[in-house]
């Protein structure tokens, strides 16, 4: 019988009651509406295995039941959420292991490789126990780092949400009002909306001529009344929209779609504030503050991702994978590949790779660094990469030593800025 077949036969006992000798470690299954757990002994034997419902007298139940078998460490597939909490507040050492890995991690076992909580359970807690001088223990982050982590990842997701809802607004246009789209610069702007909000339909426009629609822009304190007579002849020369009966239905539509990018931008301009307030005093501010086109939220998004807790990444090649700056190498006799790597944290790379596709435009250094890499024939995405690899090096040992980016002793910057003088 294999061990999957072991686990998978063996009943949890109502509740534990005999602690085992050596080191015990456990494995939870997260999911969100119920948790499998289970506890194995120094020689791999599962001891114990049993599911807890998401709730907080089910959660001290589980700390309860795992201190009774004497364990001290718990692996686990997400790092944070109320389980993790109960966790690391009963003192116990937990360990995060991708669900990637737990999934590669089950042909060790003669898995078929199915999805079952239950033995998922197992595997973390006898990966756990086999593995743990490879792992390293979850590092909390300071709250201050946790909110500003949930207030930049939600501005995000409002972001993503602002640009559908603005494609949707123009793929309707293009059929019902065609002379609204590229009459200003973007179609989520201000005064975009200002006008679609006063005339939401073709036949509505049509009401406007140059005259009055100079007189509007200037109601609305529209600043570049120089370019009223273009935009007149925009409106003039766009393809016809609906008009008649289908109009005041279709245009009802486009009040809807306006009234929502309306909202979703006025939830971004809180955020922004929200955001800036937390990051004035967070005492890391000053380190991702002063980095070239950091701004306000980019800086918030770097510091968000990368945290505040050093032990996380002891070595800036630590903090380089996993935000997927570096290469993937793989080798086997003669051959030799260099790939993308894929396994990163999305999060962290997004935020990293924002930055440093910028930063080329406000440093020497890094606009050096990039060039030479569309030199040698690499193309953007590369590009940056290979410049957020170098920024990165550079932000570990300023987060590391609590000091801010400081161009004057930025050593390679001193040298490309001797060779441009």
């Amino acid at each position: 019988m294999s061990v999957e077949q072991t686990v998978q036969a063996r009943r949890a006992p109502a509740e534990a009651t005999t602690p085992t000798h050596g080191r015990v470690t456990a494995g939870v299954d997260w999911a969100s509406e119920d948790h499998a757990i289970a506890v194995v002994d120094d020689q791999g034997r599962p001891v114990d295995r049993f599911s807890i419902t998401h709730t907080g007298p089910e959660l001290r139940r589980l700390v309860t039941r795992l201190r009774r078998w004497g364990v001290c460490e718990v692996a686990i597939e997400r790092p944070d959420g109320p389980v993790v909490e109960a966790l690391l507040e009963a003192d116990l050492t937990v360990f995060v292991i991708d669900p990637k890995q737990v999934k590669n991690m089950r042909g060790r076992y003669g898995s078929a490789g199915n999805k079952d909580d239950r033995f998922d359970a197992y595997v973390l807690a006898d990966v756990l126990r086999t593995d743990r001088a490879r792992m390293r223990p979850l590092t909390r982050d300071s709250e201050q780092t946790i909110s500003l982590r949930m207030s930049v990842r939600a501005r995000q997701d409002l972001v993503h949400a602002r640009v559908a809802m603005g494609n949707q607004l123009r793929a309707h246009l293009e059929i019902t009002f065609p002379g609204v789209i590229k009459l200003f610069r973007d179609i989520d702007s201000h005064i975009t909306l200002a006008f679609l909000r006063r005339f939401p339909s073709q036949d509505k426009a049509d009401w406007l001529s140059a005259a009055r629609l100079a007189n509007w822009l200037r109601s609305i304190g529209y600043n570049h009344q120089v370019n009223a007579p273009r935009l007149w002849v925009h409106l003039r020369d766009a393809p016809r929209g609906t008009t008649g009966a289908e109009a005041a239905d279709r245009a009802q539509v486009t009040l809807t779609l306006v009234a929502a990018l309306t909202a979703l931008k006025a939830q971004i301009r809180a955020l922004d504030d929200l955001i800036a307030d937390q990051l004035a005093h967070h005492p890391d501010a000053a380190i991702f503050t002063s980095l070239p086109k950091s701004g306000t939220v980019r800086a918030a998004r770097l510091l968000a991702e990368i945290g505040d807790a050093r032990g996380r990444f002891p070595t800036p090649e630590s903090l380089v994978c996993l935000a997927g700056a570096a290469p993937s190498t793989k080798q086997s006799g003669k051959v030799k590949v260099v790939t993308f790597r894929w396994a990163a944290d999305r999060q962290l790379r997004g935020a990293v790779i924002d930055f440093a596709g910028d930063s080329h435009h406000a440093n020497p250094w890094a606009a050096d660094l990039y060039q030479r890499a569309i030199a040698r024939g690499h193309d953007h995405p590369h590009a940056t990469r290979i410049l957020a690899r170098a920024w990165l090096h550079i932000i570990w040992r300023c987060w590391q030593d609590h000091v801010p980016y400081d161009p004057a002793i930025h050593r390679a910057l001193q040298r490309v800025l001797a060779q441009q003088a």
